[in-house]
């Protein structure tokens, strides 16, 4: 292990990121996988919590932050359920060490993207501020409206996290659009339209059958079967707005990328529809239930990286093409 000078324990004291980046400088690839990384933790973080949810754990741990008022973990006296809350909670300093991961490799990169390092920086934030969000829903005692807002804010994160994914394979010059303004204002509509599902989803859930723990639990107060037939119909929304923006990226001759991604994105949407039909049909199992979840995660990564794939970011030194060449141009 190197010595380190007083000055060089002082400088690491002040400004660890930047002593870091003194002396690592890690590959493009490296900061693609801390980026990776970030996301598939922020996707797991939402399917774990959907499984202390619907094995009825919510309240494992009864309080928050510790586990008990006397222990700050979980007792053997609680049984499954208290293991299920804990290691959800523990499961978030995983999530935290992979944004960690992200941020030191962004800002240790060369040349230093300051662009990444805010990115990944608002994970953090927004990481801090569930946690204290999912105390809040604990000390409430699983208030359906609280579970909806941290559900919400947890896709907030994914977004972010593809986000910074995708920057991480660009350049960072200002971005270039690949479409008209006509296909932008559809996309935006699109996008739309699966943020409306998803809350619609979460108020689904609230009025729903899996309350997150086996005690009586207050529920959304609406008809569970309207509010159903709400989302349903959204749903085909959006596979009707999906469609169209395929058909037009087609019509417009738009570049391979963004037509792959509107494809991916159909494609995501067809299974989640035929696994929400089938849940509804089979009385929501839990299993299903967890699965829809998932689901609607890759719903929403999908649409951002539609929406993403509509312009791109060349490295400050690529050639910029002529006019002729914008065809072949592709979203990566």
């Amino acid at each position: 292990m190197p010595k380190l000078t007083r000055a060089e324990v002082a400088q690491a004291v002040r400004n660890p990121l930047a002593f870091i980046a003194d002396r690592w400088t890690p590959d493009p690839r490296t900061v693609q996988r801390a980026a990776m990384a970030a996301l598939v933790m922020a996707v797991a973080i939402v399917v774990t919590g959907g499984a202390v949810r619907l094995t009825g754990s919510g309240l494992g741990c009864p309080t928050w932050p510790k586990c008990t008022d006397q222990s700050l973990t979980t007792t053997s006296e609680m049984g499954f359920h208290g293991i299920i809350e804990f290691s959800n909670r523990m499961l978030t300093y995983v999530l935290c060490a992979a944004v960690g991961w992200a941020i030191i490799a962004a800002r240790a990169a060369e040349p230093w993207r300051r662009d990444l390092t805010r990115l990944g920086w608002t994970q953090f934030w927004v990481v801090m501020g569930n946690a204290v969000l999912g105390g809040i829903v604990v000390l409430v005692g699983l208030n359906p409206y609280t579970v909806a807002a941290h559900f919400l804010l947890s896709t907030a994160l994914i977004a972010i996290a593809v986000v910074t994914w995708q920057r991480t394979r660009e350049g960072s010059a200002a971005p270039r659009p690949l479409v008209g303004k006509a296909v932008v204002q559809l996309t935006w509509l699109l996008t739309a339209a699966a943020g409306a599902l998803i809350a619609v989803g979460t108020v689904v859930t609230g009025a729903g059958r899996h309350a997150g723990d086996s005690s009586d639990v207050k529920r959304i107060p609406l008809d569970w079967t309207m509010i159903a037939q709400l989302h349903a119909d959204l749903a085909w929304l959006v596979v009707a707005l999906s469609v169209a923006l395929w058909f037009v990226l087609k019509a417009v001759d738009a570049p391979i990328g963004p037509r792959r991604r509107a494809r991916d994105l159909f494609l995501i949407l067809m299974f989640q529809g035929v696994l929400g039909y089938i849940q509804y049909f089979t009385k929501t199992p839990e299993v299903l239930v967890g699965l829809h979840m998932f689901g609607a995660c890759l719903v929403w990564i999908g649409v951002v990286r539609v929406l993403l794939s509509l312009r791109e970011r060349p490295t400050a030194d690529t050639e910029i093409p002529s006019q002729s060449d914008s065809s072949a141009l592709s979203s990566v």
